[in-house]
């Protein structure tokens, strides 16, 4: 049972997000001979007030 975690910081429309999970489905179903009936993708949406990077909050840059 492949599990895919995705972290991003939140703005991406719903379409956008069906979008994502249906290519991260069909790259595993392809290359990793996965079956997609049992293949589990989670998106986990951040503000950018709670994602840093470099030391610095995302809502600072």
């Amino acid at each position: 049972m492949p599990f895919v975690e995705v972290h991003l910081v939140e703005g991406r429309t719903h379409e956008q997000k069906k979008a994502l999970t249906n290519a991260i489905t069909e790259a595993l179903v392809q290359h990793a001979n996965a079956n997609p009936e049992f293949l589990h993708v989670v998106i986990s949406e951040y503000s950018k007030g709670n994602w840093a990077r470099g030391g610095t909050l995302l809502s600072e840059m």
